[in-house]
């Protein structure tokens, strides 16, 4: 158990070759790396070059961490109101 408040973030992280851009949609603390550590893995984003984008977000793991406060980066959150 955490004795202190830690600031959590719904945010994306970067993984895939260089030119190829695919995220992990994770849960992290906000002072954190963008590649560090996370706390939970949520989902999988990829934006292709077509009209086309991939995305795989657990929505229950993505309310759940909500209501435990945890904040959308302004990046989710413009792939979930898609």
């Amino acid at each position: 158990m955490l004795n202190y408040c830690v600031m959590l973030v719904i945010r994306l992280s970067r993984i895939g070759r260089k030119g190829e851009a695919k995220y992990r949609v994770v849960v992290k603390e906000k002072r954190s790396k963008r590649d560090g550590a996370a706390v939970d893995f949520i989902g999988f984003y990829e934006k292709s070059t077509g009209s086309k984008s991939i995305k795989d977000i657990d929505l229950e793991k993505l309310s759940y961490w909500k209501s435990k406060g945890a904040q959308l980066s302004p990046a989710v959150e413009k792939i979930i109101s898609e």
